[in-house]
């Protein structure tokens, strides 16, 4: 729910006030500008990466977070959603902290031009934050599902207090997915305007296979109990996008057509009238006549309440992995890039990925029990293994991924069978 930026050029703050004052005049306009913002052509060359955990007291992972033991911890680099006078200075290496509601702590990284570079980049500033919580008795969880406390919410923000309000009737997968979950999110540009469909295409067929391979937080018989959260939370903002020969128009439409989840900056309360779409909004239709007319600002915003596993953001923003353990967290970032690295690549992805390209349920609950996505993961590292020398990484580091992979694909099986005997969960 936090946001990376940098992958596109910023505009000046001129330009950026005219922009957000200009209202939207009907929906063509709209879509039209959600196209634009969204989906930015060029040469893949950036990458980026967001690793969120959930953060436990030594020696007592149940007990509870408070806001002012976690911002002293954090100290300077304290986002100003916990602390307003925060001056929320970057780690050492460049990437920001920021939060989720439920206190779990996010690096977020500028882009880098290479795989390599992020590493080193990321792994530096990763090891400053460890030491930083530890030397306040804190320290990263190594699931992607807080296993010990129920989720609760510690941020005090009116866009997440509309949250809770807005997902309660639906269930517990909203409060779940804001409070207690702990995502790895790889950032990719768009591409060429001649491949981007396919490289939109590549990245959600992959998204049972390594949401599958890379599942870390089994949890009442689930091999990714966090995906279930977000798949259990507001589909029309959560389910996979269209994959077609057009996304930007699909995802245009599907942007206008969802509901407002909040109405930011308004007296009081956050809360958006139910059941009232954007395209309503721009139409005055229903309570949306009542409101003042959208401006490209409040579209932007709303770009922000939808939460699908792959998120145009002028880049593509890979939202389905688990958060991994320790510094593991390269392995499914190397291969995610391995597999995104060249058309060709591309294209053996989607033909090995066909089968089971909408197996997102499956792979949920079964994760490599499943014999078809067990079958394409073990395709998929193929490709991806192979492709990896070509990401610039050591013959080491490439090595040591490519053991790791095959690890998991040998022992997924068993420890998943194991796990539901035992009814056990790894620890947070």
């Amino acid at each position: 729910m936090s946001e990376i930026g940098g992958f596109s050029p910023p505009r000046n703050d001129s330009a950026a006030t005219v922009v957000s004052a200009r209202a939207i005049a009907d929906r063509a306009e709209g879509e039209a500008y959600v196209a634009s913002v969204c989906f930015k052509h060029g040469p893949p060359r950036l990458l980026g990466v967001e690793l969120e955990y959930t953060v436990h007291h030594v020696g007592d992972p149940a007990r509870a977070l408070a806001p002012d033991h976690l911002a002293a911890a954090l100290g300077p680099h304290t986002p100003r959603t916990l602390a307003p006078d925060s001056p929320a200075l970057p780690l050492p290496a460049g990437s920001t902290v920021t939060l989720e509601p439920g206190g779990q702590v996010e690096l977020s990284t500028p882009p880098r031009s290479s795989l390599t570079e992020l590493i080193t980049a990321v792994s530096a500033d990763r090891a400053h934050l460890a030491g930083l919580l530890a030397e306040s008795g804190l320290r990263l969880g190594d699931a992607a599902l807080d296993a010990h406390r129920p989720p609760t919410r510690l941020l005090a923000t009116p866009r997440y207090a509309a949250m809770e309000r807005r997902f309660a009737p639906m269930g517990t997968g909203g409060i779940t997915m804001m409070c207690s979950t702990a995502g790895l999110q790889v950032c990719v540009d768009v591409g060429e305007r001649s491949e981007f469909a396919a490289r939109w295409a590549a990245a959600h067929a992959l998204g049972p296979v390594l949401l599958a391979l890379f599942a870390n937080s089994r949890r009442r018989g689930l091999a990714s109990a966090r995906w279930r959260a977000v798949m259990d939370t507001e589909p029309a903002r959560t389910v996979a996008g269209a994959v077609s020969d057009d996304p930007a128009a699909d995802w245009a439409g599907r942007v206008l057509d969802t509901p407002l989840m909040v109405m930011p900056n308004r007296a009081g309360d956050w809360d958006a009238p139910p059941g009232v779409t954007f395209a309503d909004w721009i139409a005055g239709r229903g309570a949306a006549g009542l409101l003042d007319p959208p401006t490209t600002a409040d579209l932007d915003y709303h770009l922000t309440t939808l939460f699908t596993p792959v998120r145009p953001r002028g880049y593509l923003e890979i939202r389905y992995l688990d958060a991994q353990p320790g510094a593991t967290w390269t392995h499914p970032v190397a291969l995610l890039t391995a597999l995104l690295s060249n058309p060709s690549t591309v294209d053996a992805v989607l033909d090995v990925c066909s089968p089971v390209a909408d197996a997102w349920s499956t792979a949920v609950t079964r994760g490599l029990d499943d014999p078809g996505l067990a079958r394409t993961a073990r395709a998929v590292a193929d490709l991806g293994c192979a492709a990896l020398p070509g990401t610039g990484l050591s013959a080491d580091a490439v090595t040591d991924i490519t053991e790791s992979v095959r690890r998991r694909l040998r022992a997924g099986k068993e420890a998943g069978r194991g796990h539901l005997d035992r009814g056990t969960e790894p620890a947070a």
